[in-house]
């Protein structure tokens, strides 16, 4: 399989996912879902020949991707404590999602983020759409065409979840609002995208972006969940 080729697969595989997901195909079964998915961008990068340094997954490259992720980490924790300190803007992280138990919180994040989500989304993203980009093009277009679709894969979570939070409740009722809503996640998630992208590059390691995704995702429902057993 070509690198052209294997992108595109690897595109058009995202694509039927997605739309699966969105219509709740999956159901209880989204766990297996996402391995599937990942040991499909997998299968997708051993035949177009991408190896462990195209993908991010070089061992040597590890110690790099720690010191890099740790770092955006954290800044992202420290963002996320001071802005729900302040009165003002806390109630941007008042999620009802965010409403379990201990638990159920733990689940979560480890399960519903960093295994279901982030690992299968970077390793598709940073990994195989960023490593066959690099050999196609240039470093810059291969970072913005995955980040214009890492941006483009969110519009369906997006129209899913965007009634769950107090603060976007209201504009999500009309459909104009709700547009305005999906435009404004798929411009800041290409913007997230880039900064991983950039991660990935600079350390070598698809280990930073993971863990800045995880910052993203991760300490954010913890925080969330502090500010909503602190409301309630």
């Amino acid at each position: 399989m070509t690198t052209r080729t294997a992108f595109i697969v690897a595109v058009a595989i995202l694509t039927v996912y997605n739309v699966a997901r969105g219509l709740g195909a999956f159901g209880r079964l989204t766990g297996v879902a996402a391995i599937l998915l990942a040991l499909a961008m997998l299968a997708v990068a051993r035949a177009a020949q991408l190896g462990s340094t195209d993908l991010g997954l070089a061992a040597s490259d590890v110690p790099n991707g720690l010191r890099y992720g740790a770092a955006v980490l954290g800044l992202v924790v420290v963002v996320l404590v001071v802005t729900a300190a302040i009165p003002a803007t806390s109630h941007f992280l008042d999620d009802e999602r965010a409403d379990l138990s201990v638990g159920g919180l733990v689940y979560a994040v480890v399960v519903s983020t960093l295994l279901v989500t982030v690992l299968p989304e970077e390793l598709a993203f940073r990994g195989v759409l960023l490593g066959a980009g690099r050999e196609l093009w240039s470093d810059l277009r291969a970072v913005v065409v995955s980040s214009l679709l890492f941006g483009l894969w969110h519009i369906s979570p997006t129209l899913g979840t965007m009634s769950s939070n107090r603060e976007t409740a209201g504009t999500a009722a009309s459909a104009w609002g709700a547009a305005v809503l999906v435009a404004g996640s798929v411009a800041i998630t290409f913007a997230a995208g880039v900064v991983f992208c950039w991660l990935r590059i600079r350390s070598r390691s698809l280990v930073a972006p993971v863990l800045a995704h995880v910052a993203t995702n991760g300490a954010a429902f913890v925080v969330a969940w502090f500010v909503v057993r602190g409301h309630g």
